[in-house]
């Protein structure tokens, strides 16, 4: 057997039978590795350490430990008491509330599972209380999480500016601010539009006046600012990404210990414990996949993908129509750091041969996997939503089939109308 077969069938195999992925991607590297005769311990702790030996790769763990601690601090109350006050008096007040409490967690948390864990916590048990239908309030919690890594900070876009070497990190962030505005929009008009047909989500909050608004919009200031402070320093060239999120921990720690003083001391170990060890689940996802994709390289794989896509096509829109369709079928079965791990080398030098700009390109893909989260059988968020609830997989994956929907349409808006993500990073002169 032709050992990239072999290699291919051992990983989706090791899949099948529910090993994670990255242990299925070590499994099947290393099968190709005996049956060539190329096996070396040396040559795996090489590609496996070079990888994750990277001084960008820093910002992972702390952006994990800065919204760890932001959340810890007690900003979420106040942006649950913004979102309400700005949309809770529409039809479907709390399903707004939701969607635009993760926009605004967005700005600090970069990662959907931890905005489903966060929010689904507080609001799935207040709407239920409030007669929303349970699978509704799941699905609502879970589609509006793919915001997260939208809007910046995201940790898919720094993997992606890492392994793909020629995309600039900040770039990446400035796209996501108009599309994550259109994906939560388009989410509040499909929970409107479901709330209106089935009869629920009669509102039980007025329109607040301008009045009442400015000290709600004081006591949720602090959690505002540090989506400023952080693209504000990478724009005026005060850090690097990798240095705003250190600068991330550090307001945090500022915020938590001297303005909401919700953080105590004896629970820094729990944090710094719990971040250690996302880092880590994420980390050896890289390394594995590191391998994998070196492999793929070594067996021509890029260069015969490139000449079938050109064979089939070398119109650009054909192109991105079919990384689009292989993306979100890829996303149902590889997570997101898995994907762009292995995917991004291979397919970006492609886009860039075809005249696709690169920060358009890169967050295309990012934005298209980000989706795979909320799609079984692996979506992490839909493991979480049912963790936090009493709703079983099978009713929230089918009831959050019309905010995918919506989602996959700004997907492919954004596609094919390149403007609406590289506006801001064109104004900033990145594009």
């Amino acid at each position: 057997m032709n050992p990239l077969v072999l290699m291919l069938l051992t990983f989706f195999a090791a899949l099948v039978v529910g090993v994670p992925v990255a242990f299925s991607l070590g499994l099947a590297s290393v099968s190709y590795l005996l049956v060539t005769g190329r096996f070396a311990w040396a040559l795996l702790s090489q590609r496996m350490f070079s990888i994750v030996d990277s001084f960008p790769l820093l910002a992972v763990p702390f952006f994990i430990l800065a919204a760890r601690l932001m959340e810890d601090s007690g900003i979420l109350g106040s942006l649950l008491e913004l979102s309400r006050a700005l949309v809770g008096h529409i039809r479907g007040g709390l399903a707004h509330v939701n969607i635009v409490a993760s926009m605004f967690f967005a700005g600090i948390t970069g990662s959907p599972t931890a905005d489903t864990a966060a929010i689904g916590s507080a609001l799935i048990p207040a709407m239920v209380a409030e007669d929303y239908p349970l699978d509704f309030s799941a699905a609502v919690t879970v589609s509006s999480s793919t915001i997260g890594p939208i809007i910046p900070p995201s940790i898919p876009m720094v993997i992606y500016a890492l392994v793909e070497g020629r995309t600039s990190l900040a770039a990446l962030f400035l796209a996501g601010f108009v599309p994550g505005i259109l994906v939560g929009f388009a989410l509040m008009f499909v929970a409107w539009v479901i709330c209106v047909r089935r009869g629920f989500g009669l509102t039980r909050s007025r329109r607040i006046t301008l009045k009442e608004l400015w000290p709600i919009m004081g006591r949720s200031f602090m959690a505002l600012l540090m989506p400023i402070i952080i693209l504000g320093g990478i724009l005026t060239g005060i850090f690097t990404p990798t240095e705003a999120s250190a600068t991330a921990v550090g307001y945090a720690f500022i915020v938590g210990f001297f303005v909401t003083k919700r953080l105590k001391l004896d629970s820094l170990p729990d944090h710094f414990l719990s971040t250690a060890i996302t880092t880590a689940s994420v980390l050896f996802v890289l390394a594995a996949s590191s391998v994998f994709g070196w492999i793929l390289t070594v067996e021509q794989v890029p260069n015969q993908l490139a000449r079938a896509f050109l064979e089939f096509s070398s119109d650009p829109a054909i192109f991105l129509l079919l990384v689009n369709l292989m993306l979100l079928i890829v996303g149902c079965f590889m997570n997101t750091t898995s994907a762009i791990t292995i995917l991004a080398p291979i397919l970006s030098p492609i886009a860039l041969s075809m005249g696709i700009n690169p920060v358009h390109f890169g967050f295309v893909m990012v934005m298209n996997l980000i989706l795979g989260q909320i799609t079984p059988p692996v979506g992490s968020c839909l493991f979480v939503v049912c963790g936090i609830s009493e709703v079983t997989m099978e009713e929230v994956s089918k009831a959050v089939l019309p905010f995918l929907a919506a989602e996959i349409v700004i997907l492919f808006l954004v596609t094919y109308v390149p403007s609406i993500c590289l506006f801001i990073p064109r104004m900033f002169g990145f594009v």
